[in-house]
């Protein structure tokens, strides 16, 4: 039956509920979301964010609509389109990790997040763009080139997960997966005008993630509504024996839709971080400002109490010293590697000597410069520990004030220009680095637009195995703020 759905900012409940009314099937569904990527992202002028489209995306809806007809809705994301970070590993997928020396690789097994993802009924829709082995800022890979911001084609989406963020913004998909190491879900979520949450690390698997720092890295949700941020992260978050890190779960894991009932913000008290803000003199910074603390004065008219300024003291010197990329990311890839066994390349410097990554990825020089072993070094030691010492800065401060939540905007500029992006990389993502680096959650949320339509995020930083309440925080500022907006949709997107 062709029920004529359209999908555009659509959500995993309103889809379940048309499969239970009015006859949609996954099929239809699927079929609506591959018309939207031929002609929004792969056209002429499209926003190019998939690598590869699922040639089994179409069979998988099929067998999903006959266990519907005998069993109904059998898991909690039953028949939803998801777009994944092509850092994951998929079962006969082509996976790429965003480096051409991997164009034609094509995985015998799925990563941890993708074998749950299928458990709960997904439809693993395509594979998206990202940085060569998610080490950059940008859209733009080796293996596809550039993903373009579908709010402003000329400005960069944000990255690592460029091509989900572009893709969900722009209703390519109903949810997606990204992964951040430094920012790489929350700056191309702010930078897409979406939600997405980075979890206390070991919350979600790894395995089957190629990685760039492991004790940083952590798949999660990017969405359009904060109840489908929580649906995927219900479903992504799990102890997994082939991830020790994992372990972690067992005090730290919950029903997170449980926590979305509203009224959160009534009462709950919301630091800013001023010295996260840019510089008022700054042109691309003064309009990120303005755009937060429109947000920041809706959380208060929601009855939040906002502590401002707050400090993190130190702060600059500590994200300095807590930085493991020069020190670990080689390591960490070239192990991972040699653990698939049938790689076109057996180490990290392979690829790199011959310069098969995007030539604006300058953080490849300072990776090759890296360690073998890591472990053998006491600077690696120092800032394991100065990670360690900062967490504890951070709810130090929580403790001291009286926090629910740290505030202030993913990133202080608006989203840069293609020929911007060689230039200033870390300090672009320094504010999202205050999570990765201290292993706390935080989530990014619309802030709004600029006056020239660009979006910008406000990210609300929380303590470790705080993520129920960044969401329901997140769930109350959606109700007031209406920030999301789809993209326009005209040709040359």
């Amino acid at each position: 039956m062709d029920t004529q759905f359209d999908p555009v900012e659509t959500t995993v409940s309103e889809i379940h509920g048309a499969m239970r009314t009015d006859g949609l099937t996954a099929r239809e569904l699927v079929d609506r979301y591959l018309e939207r990527i031929e002609t929004y992202d792969r056209s002429n002028g499209g926003i190019n964010s998939v690598v590869t489209v699922n040639p089994g995306a179409v069979d998988r809806a099929a067998e999903l609509d006959e266990r519907f007809e005998s069993e109904g809705i059998t898991g909690p994301l039953h028949g939803i389109p998801v777009v994944l970070k092509d850092q994951a590993m998929t079962a006969g997928i082509t996976t790429t990790f965003g480096c051409k020396t991997f164009a034609e690789y094509v995985p015998e097994r799925d990563a941890t997040v993708v074998s749950r993802l299928r458990d709960a009924g997904a439809v693993i829709l395509a594979k998206t763009n990202m940085n060569d082995w998610a080490a950059g800022s940008s859209g733009f890979s080796s293996v596809l080139g550039r993903t373009k911001n579908p709010y402003a084609p000329d400005r960069d989406p944000g990255g690592s997960s460029s091509g989900t963020a572009a893709a969900v913004a722009a209703n390519l998909a109903t949810i997606g997966v990204g992964e951040d190491t430094g920012g790489s879900i929350r700056a191309p979520a702010s930078c897409c005008n979406l939600f997405g949450i980075r979890v206390t690390t070991g919350l979600v698997s790894r395995a089957g993630l190629a990685p760039l720092v492991e004790r940083q890295d952590t798949a999660g949700p990017m969405a359009r509504t904060v109840e489908d941020l929580a649906r995927l992260l219900e479903v992504l978050v799990g102890y997994d024996p082939a991830d020790p890190y994992t372990g972690r779960t067992a005090v730290g894991a919950a029903d997170y839709r449980d926590s979305l009932d509203g009224g959160a913000l009534d009462g709950a008290r919301i630091g800013v971080l001023r010295e996260a803000f840019g510089s008022g003199d700054d042109p691309d910074a003064a309009p990120v400002t303005a755009v937060v603390e429109g947000s920041l004065a809706a959380m208060a008219d929601a009855g939040a109490d906002l502590v401002d300024p707050v400090s993190i003291p130190d702060l600059r010197r500590r994200l300095e010293e807590t930085s493991l990329y020069g020190l670990q990311s080689r390591h960490d890839i070239d192990s991972f590697i040699r653990s698939l066994g049938d790689a076109p390349v057996d180490s990290f410097d392979e690829f790199y000597r011959r310069g098969e990554y995007h030539e604006t990825l300058t953080a490849f020089d300072r990776i090759a410069d890296g360690f073998d072993e890591p472990t053998d070094h006491v600077e690696y030691w120092e800032a394991v520990d100065a990670q360690e010492r900062f967490r504890d800065a951070i709810t130090g401060v929580f403790a001291e004030c009286d926090l629910d939540a740290i505030a202030f905007p993913d990133a202080k500029v608006v989203p840069r220009r293609p020929e911007e992006l060689p230039q200033g990389g870390e300090s672009y993502l320094i504010n999202t680095f205050v999570a990765s680096q201290s292993s706390c959650p935080a989530i990014s949320m619309p802030a709004g637009f600029t006056d020239d339509g660009l979006p910008v995020g406000v990210e609300l930083l929380g303590t470790p195995y705080g993520e129920s309440r960044l969401l329901a925080l997140a769930a109350d500022y959606e109700s007031i703020a209406g920030t999301r907006r789809a993209p326009p949709t005209a040709p040359g997107l």
